[in-house]
């Protein structure tokens, strides 16, 4: 029996995003540990996205949108504008600190923004690797379209397809756009998968699914998608972490002496700093 989630939803003033893990349901599908779903939203004139730059250890970042664009800057000296189709994927690792801001030249007109921003655990002997980002430009990842179905490799594998980005343990994370009326199998080449809706009417095996819901599905199961009107979703999952991490603020790892120390790192300026942004967010209240 699959089981259904509806997402936490926060107010971050002009748009929402709702968080579908972690929760009591679902601590993590596969490594994933943190699924944010971002819009969608029309951002007046002024407006915009504005995440100061905050620190990570233990995980990697992971931003694909379906509309709108949004400039990363890390302590790594990079400076990426993502839009619809690229991934942004961001190695944390031992730490790395980074801003999420729309670009100054969208500010000027009324924009849109709608996506999705995942944390994936590093395992084990990659908690403390080397901080690193990487950009993969859209007609980079593998996609496949038929019979009103369009799949986006967006990492790792599935469908016959592998993406590009670098991951460190066995990930499916597909984007999935159907027509209405199109169908598909959702395939069970992972040990643990969820699908997330972010707009349409969706069936399963028949079932009615509501938009903004994740489905954490069963092992091994191939349910069929049906679109009952054009369909946004993203199929995630992959192995199963190797072991339960600790999450506390933007820091995730197996060791809590280690988020100990990533907080007094924050607060000591040992991240680094991000040229040209000096703002930053302070740590929470411990």
């Amino acid at each position: 029996m699959s089981t259904i989630i509806a997402p936490r939803v926060h107010d971050l003033g002009g748009f929402q995003v709702r968080r579908a893990v972690p929760s009591l349901k679902a601590r993590s599908v596969g490594p994933f540990v943190f699924v944010d779903h971002m819009g969608p939203a029309t951002f007046q004139p002024g407006q915009g996205v504005d995440v100061r730059p905050h620190p990570h250890i233990g995980l990697a970042t992971v931003t694909f949108l379906w509309s709108g664009c949004i400039n990363h800057r890390d302590t790594l000296g990079s400076d990426q504008d993502i839009r619809p189709g690229d991934v942004n994927w961001m190695t944390a690792g031992r730490g790395i600190a980074h801003s999420e801001r729309t670009p100054a030249i969208l500010r000027e007109g009324e924009h849109p923004l709608h996506g999705m921003q995942t944390w994936v655990a590093l395992p084990l002997p990659d908690e403390e690797t080397a901080p690193a980002f990487h950009h993969h430009a859209a007609d980079s990842l593998p996609q496949l379209r038929h019979d009103g179905r369009w799949l986006r490799i967006v990492a790792g594998r599935g469908y016959g397809g592998e993406s590009p980005v670098k991951v460190f343990a066995d990930t499916l994370y597909v984007a999935i756009d159907l027509d209405p009326e199109a169908e598909m199998f959702l395939e069970a080449s992972h040990p643990e998968r969820a699908l997330y809706v972010l707009e349409g009417d969706a069936q399963l095996d028949g079932t009615d699914i509501p938009d903004k819901h994740l489905v954490v599905l069963e092992p091994g199961s191939r349910p069929r998608l049906r679109a009952r009107s054009p369909l946004k979703a993203m199929l995630l999952g992959g192995e199963p972490l190797d072991r339960p991490r600790h999450m506390w603020w933007n820091f995730v790892s197996s060791s809590q002496e280690r988020i100990e120390q990533a907080k007094e790192d924050w607060v000591a300026g040992r991240f680094g700093r991000i040229e040209g942004d000096d703002e930053f967010i302070p740590l929470p209240d411990r």
